[in-house]
């Protein structure tokens, strides 16, 4: 008989188990309490325009997220840098840029480290022996969950003005936290994967739709094409296993049976249906992203992309296609780590970094603003700060026949895209060996989405 599976959740955790479920013949049904799929990776509609509740980036090391990609037909969505090219901004018309070139790493970042403007060649110099240092971390190494990035990095040597216009633009937006509270072990794992392994590791990709459409309407169909159940609009309500194996599930006042359940939702909720120790679930902390967001009557900037020092705006992304804008341009204020705005209003938010942008880019001063959103997400990821590693979950849980998944677990990747797919694909994997001697003769429809 085909086993059956269910999964609660329908972000990139829950999709990525699912496809790899669905792929190796087992009966699978996701079930989602909203009404779209997409977890955190969604948008909003407002003044006619589509607005992502933040803006999330991928990167060229990241081989599961754009597998998943690939296996829902949805690759021709996204857009991915040729080369890594970041330019650097500041007030007054200072520029920098982070580029690479063709050659291996880690040489393919050299030339652009040494002319990089925004630091002293005292400063450019001194980044060397401390990238020597970094790639020759151990990853999986304790030692490093018990410090701070920004300790070791003062340690190597690396002035503020060196952390602030060059460390924490790459540490910031990938761990949601700076230098100062960031885990050592997380902070080692981006650069080396991401920057020191290959030379198109750190090449930046995003969405070219809004994502409440890749990931929400284009990822269903997909699953629905790959035969899986979706079920949106559903609440789980509980999970019991039963006596003779298996487990029910309670959802929307039904009760669904399943041979084994993956749980791939927010820590906080896995807790909720008893299958994660609650004190586990908020000993992981959260950290949240704040987005300001602009429709101008006319363009203010030919960047698509642009990291910012010296100013209030940490990065910005031109997303006038996705945003809907029929002339004009919309770009987004992506703020990392942001607790010290989650308190503060939009009506005080969308002045202060408008004149923040008019610093950093002139023209904003005689545009027109059509629409000014601000989008919070307030537990966008976990705390990325030294302990944490000790606290995530692996993909078995406290209940008989269920496993849980998402971004928060321990994959040894921060909690991105990547780490969510990456998480679904090994709780999917738990799956399949609790089944492997049914279904060790069934051949599998297609690869796992991480191979």
């Amino acid at each position: 008989m085909t086993k059956r599976v269910v999964i609660v959740g329908g972000g990139l955790a829950g999709a990525s188990a699912a496809f790899t479920l669905a792929d190796a013949g087992l009966a699978v049904t996701l079930l989602e309490r909203r009404g779209h799929l997409g977890g955190l990776t969604t948008s909003v509609e407002r003044d006619g325009y589509s607005f992502d509740n933040g803006q999330h980036v991928f990167l060229g090391c990241c081989s599961a997220y754009r597998s998943l990609l690939e296996r829902a037909g949805l690759s021709e969505h996204v857009y991915l840098q040729p080369r890594l090219d970041m330019p650097v901004v500041a007030p007054g018309g200072v520029r920098g840029a982070i580029r690479r070139s063709a050659l291996p790493a880690p040489l393919h970042l050299a030339g652009s480290l040494l002319s990089y403007r925004l630091l002293s060649w005292r400063e450019r110099l001194s980044l060397l022996p401390a990238v020597i240092s970094l790639s020759r971390l151990k990853l999986g190494d304790p030692a490093l969950d018990t410090l701070t990035f920004g300790s070791w990095l003062r340690r190597h040597h690396q002035s503020d003005r060196a952390i602030a216009r060059l460390w924490n633009l790459i540490v910031l937006p990938t761990l949601n936290v700076g230098v100062d509270e960031a885990s050592l072990a997380l902070a080692a794992q981006v650069f080396q994967v991401g920057f020191l392994s290959a030379n198109d590791g750190a090449d930046v990709g995003w969405s070219r739709v809004p994502l409440i459409q890749l990931h929400g309407t284009e990822l269903a169909r997909a699953l629905s094409d790959a035969g899986v159940e979706v079920r949106l609009n559903t609440n789980v309500h509980s999970l019991q296993p039963r006596a003779r194996g298996g487990v029910s599930i309670v959802a929307n006042e039904e009760t669904l049976t399943a041979d084994a359940v993956v749980v791939a939702t927010p820590a906080r909720v896995a807790a909720s249906l008893g299958v994660l120790d609650s004190d586990r679930a908020a000993s992981l902390g959260a950290s949240p992203i704040v987005n300001v967001q602009f429709v101008f009557d006319r363009k203010v900037t030919d960047l698509d992309m642009a990291a910012c020092v010296d100013s209030p705006v940490e990065f910005i992304f031109d997303r006038s296609d996705a945003a809907g804008t029929r002339s004009g341009q919309c770009l987004v204020v992506s703020l990392s780590g942001a607790s010290h705005y989650m308190g503060v209003g939009s009506s005080e938010l969308i002045p202060q970094f408008l004149d923040a942008l008019a610093e950093l880019f002139p023209l904003v001063r005689e545009a027109h603003v059509l629409s000014a959103v601000v989008t919070r997400e307030a537990t966008a990821t976990f705390l990325a700060a030294p302990g944490v590693e000790g606290i995530r979950a692996g993909i078995a849980s406290q209940m008989p026949g269920v496993l849980v998944a998402g971004a928060w677990c321990d994959t040894g990747w921060p909690a991105t895209m990547e780490g969510a797919v990456r998480s679904g694909a090994e709780a999917a994997s738990g799956v399949l060996s609790l089944f492997s001697d049914t279904i060790r003769e069934q051949p599998s429809k297609r690869e796992s989405v991480t191979s």
